[in-house]
């Protein structure tokens, strides 16, 4: 059986809906909701590195890279940013991070 482009759209799709799926039914803790943007990051990678490796462009994979450093910093400021709030507050709630505002 030969994957064919139809069969990582699908396979990007199902993982881009687990992720907005994953973003709108728990709101109530954070780290699942860092893990379901990871998610929606992913797929797009997996369209760009499909779509660069059926076209014969390289620009698509590279652009990929670019994202993953991008995803892999979000990640790390936004976890610092959790671990303060944590020692700071004792608890991570996403009702509670609006006390950070001004």
């Amino acid at each position: 059986m030969d994957l064919t482009i139809g069969h990582y759209v699908a396979f990007s799709a199902a993982l881009f809906t687990i992720g907005v799926f994953g973003i709108f039914v728990n709101r109530k803790n954070i780290i699942v909701i860092l893990m379901a943007i990871e998610l929606i990051l992913l797929s797009v990678n997996i369209n760009l590195v499909a779509f660069s490796v059926f076209s014969g462009d390289i620009a698509g994979q590279v652009f990929a890279m670019l994202v993953l450093t991008v995803a892999a910093a979000e990640a790390a400021v936004g976890l610092a940013i959790l671990v303060v709030y944590f020692r700071n507050r004792g608890e991570i709630a996403v009702e509670g991070v609006n006390v950070l505002r001004g």
